[in-house]
């Protein structure tokens, strides 16, 4: 499927070959987490079409990747045939326990973001750490978009599978610690503090 064809398929997520599935600008950061965490074992929630997965294997990770898109996941298995991927929803269980979760602009997508954050602890071995991002919510950034009359174009309201969940460093907090995750870090990407792209968060599942 083209990139023009799969624009236009509103029946499915939209993946390509070509698409990237996590903003650049958000590889490094999450990257850096992990190498400070001396974590091995990766899961990638939410891997599309597994570009970040096979990043975080180029890295030295050894990294599974899951999605509940099954485009998404063919296309992951055909371009990065060593990596292993699944198809699975949030509401099953994990394949195993991993060192550390990595969900890069997931949550923002999901009707029931819970099932996400039960799954990443579900995931994570004892002491692991979840490392989370979605776009960035505050005062500062709310104000430029408004100011920039900027909302139409953030709430991706014509894109199929879009973004349906704006959250805060409050609200995502809420959501993870009720999962019985401990958020330990927070930080952003892109442009300047506070008018962050995205948030990145870190939790751990306590020991």
């Amino acid at each position: 499927m083209s990139v023009d064809e799969a624009s236009r398929d509103k029946t499915t997520y939209g993946w390509t070959d070509e698409t990237v599935q996590s903003c650049a600008v958000l590889t490094k950061p999450v990257i850096d987490i992990l190498h400070r965490r001396r974590v091995r074992t990766v899961l990638d929630a939410g891997c599309g079409n597994g570009a970040l997965t096979a990043e975080l294997a180029r890295h030295g990770f050894e990294v599974t990747g899951v999605d509940g898109d099954p485009q998404g996941v063919a296309i992951a298995r055909r371009l990065h045939p060593n990596i292993s991927f699944a198809v699975s929803q949030f509401d099953q269980a994990p394949p195993g326990q991993f060192e550390a979760v990595v969900s890069t602009e997931v949550v923002e997508h999901l009707y029931a973001p819970h099932e996400l954050a039960d799954y990443a602890f579900a995931a994570l071995k004892p002491g692991g750490v979840l490392v989370l991002t979605t776009p960035y919510h505050g005062y500062l950034k709310n104000l430029a978009l408004s100011l920039l009359n900027g909302w139409d174009a953030h709430f991706t309201a014509n894109w199929c599978g879009g973004h349906i969940k704006f959250w805060s460093r409050a609200s995502i907090t809420e959501l993870l610690e009720h999962a019985g995750l401990r958020v330990v870090d927070f930080g952003g990407a892109g442009r300047l503090p506070y008018l962050w792209m995205s948030m990145v968060v870190t939790a751990e599942r306590p020991r």
